[in-house]
């Protein structure tokens, strides 16, 4: 969380939010939230969907149904008027802030590499990268078919994204939150390390 001041002059504490958006709503929430001044960031990826009679590669959102804005909380009312806008993720009509390191791990691999949606892992491997461009990244290291995949998540809004990777570039370390070490997909629990 950063401070940032407001009108009458008290520091107030930004940070990142996420927001719930009705559904394909979401490149229109960013943009008008954007227009009135917020810091927003939408992930996109790349998917190609095949029609009959042609191809296209569309951007798509990596987590429908959400955008992230950057705020304090003196402007809450100000957003929760965007039209499209549900409301703040969070607990008890709280909303939660995500913290810095999520968002800035997910909008370095954004900008460097390709990236997918991937179902929201809780346990696994947790590791970090080694070396090259995604230094010091940190999240879950699974297999999928012939591919070693770094998942980095979202805890709050309970989404994963992942990306292809070397293995040889990462090291297992531990995560002080994580009590038991097994991996938790589509509602089966299976042994860290498995194929998922």
């Amino acid at each position: 969380m950063t401070s940032e001041t407001v009108n009458d002059g008290i520091p107030k504490q930004t940070a990142w939010y996420a927001l719930y958006t009705r559904h394909q709503h979401e490149k229109s929430v960013a943009g008008s939230l954007s227009s009135r001044g917020f810091e927003v960031f939408l992930p996109l990826y790349q998917q190609v969907r095949k029609w009959s009679d042609r191809r296209k590669r569309l951007q798509l959102p990596l987590f429908p149904c959400y955008v992230f804005v950057r705020s304090n909380l003196a402007r809450k009312a100000d957003i929760l008027v965007t039209y499209g806008v549900h409301g703040f993720v969070g607990f008890h009509n709280a909303p939660v802030p995500i913290p810095q390191t999520e968002m800035e791990d997910l909008r370095r691999v954004i900008e460097l590499a390709e990236i997918e949606p991937h179902p929201f892992l809780r346990y696994g491997d947790w590791v970090r990268v080694k070396s090259g461009p995604f230094e010091g990244v940190e999240g879950f290291l699974v297999r999928r078919k012939n591919q070693t995949r770094l998942v980095l998540s979202v805890e709050v809004l309970q989404k994963s994204a992942s990306m292809e990777i070397d293995a040889v570039l990462t090291e297992r370390i531990l995560r002080p939150d994580v009590p038991h070490r097994s991996v938790l997909t589509e509602g089966r629990t299976v042994p860290a390390g498995a194929t998922v």
